[in-house]
């Protein structure tokens, strides 16, 4: 018989009395490396990239900490500190946290005469909704790719929809008339005094600070439309929220779909809002404004500034 070729008691004086392993990490190197992850990035220690990931955290551990140790390992770490994946979220650093908390002093005095029945408040907004698929989340089953068919169609293919929410009545409007410029700011205005033609109060439409939208032209065509326009703060799309009617469509519409034709993808946009239109409540609940900060947000805005 071959004599063993594993050494005898080679890891044995290793063992704790419990026969378990020690831990790769001590405590206090095990919050190094989550000090690591919540305060810097990989290229401030020579790493690549800004993110942080299971194998460049195992990477800089050899390096800084002089222990090897596997992801599964540091993934623990992190989760034990309350830590968790998440997809990164964008901050509008140029936002202005002062020029926020005036808007929604704003925005309740105009929530009080909505209860009166002296304003319509309208949200408006231009979107642009192209016939190939938005990638997303589906079901399908585990182990297998959830693949859709795209006819790869040129990225000048798409619509460029005008979008009016009316908070007061939760009705919904989209037009759409080729490129978003003063003209077509103008002719929508026009649609969207139709539209509201006979409900109470005025009409007071709340919109970001796009070119289009400040023109003189725009500006006085709104007037005598009888529309006051109110200006939202410079990068809080936020705070628009018509901005959820567009991931809502996006979500019926285009998501994991491609249209065969502009012509198919323009049905499917305008059946979607006459379907949604049905259920007033559904829209409001849906598209609620934002009447609150939330203070970490806010924080953080003062912070980049």
């Amino acid at each position: 018989m071959d004599p063993c070729v594993q050494r005898r008691g080679t890891r044995r004086g290793e063992l704790p009395p419990h026969r378990r392993g020690r831990p790769p990490f001590a405590p206090d190197q095990a919050r190094q490396v989550v000090d690591a992850v919540l305060t810097t990035e990989p290229v401030d220690h020579g790493l690549p990239g800004h993110g942080w990931t299971l194998k460049k955290l195992g990477r800089w551990a050899l390096e800084r900490l002089g222990r090897g140790a596997g992801r599964n390992t540091i993934r623990r770490i992190l989760l034990a500190a309350g830590l968790g994946w998440k997809k990164v979220k964008k901050l509008l650093g140029k936002a202005k946290a002062a020029k926020r908390v005036e808007h929604m002093a704003l925005l309740a005095g105009l929530f009080d005469r909505v209860r009166r029945g002296e304003v319509t408040l309208i949200s408006i907004d231009e979107s642009h909704f192209h016939q190939d698929l938005d990638e997303g989340y589906t079901w399908s089953k585990k182990g297998e790719r959830a693949w859709r068919v795209s006819t790869t169609p040129g990225l000048s293919e798409r619509l460029n929809w005008y979008g009016a929410y009316d908070f007061t009545h939760g009705q919904c409007l989209i037009w759409e008339d080729g490129p978003c410029d003063g003209n077509a700011t103008c002719h929508f205005l026009q649609r969207v005094a139709r539209w509201r033609a006979g409900v109470p109060g005025k009409l007071v439409a709340i919109w970001d600070n796009a070119p289009c939208h400040i023109s003189r032209m725009v500006q006085g065509h709104a007037g005598e439309l009888g529309i006051e326009l109110i200006a939202l703060p410079g990068y809080s799309p936020d705070l628009n929220p018509i901005e959820g009617l567009w991931d809502w469509m996006r979500d019926e519409v285009t998501r994991g779909h491609c249209h065969v034709s502009l012509k198919a993808l323009r049905a499917g946009c305008q059946d979607f809002i006459a379907a949604i239109n049905v259920d007033p409540q559904a829209v409001v609940d849906r598209l609620w404004p934002k009447f609150e900060l939330d203070p970490v947000h806010e924080a953080k805005l003062l912070v980049s500034t």
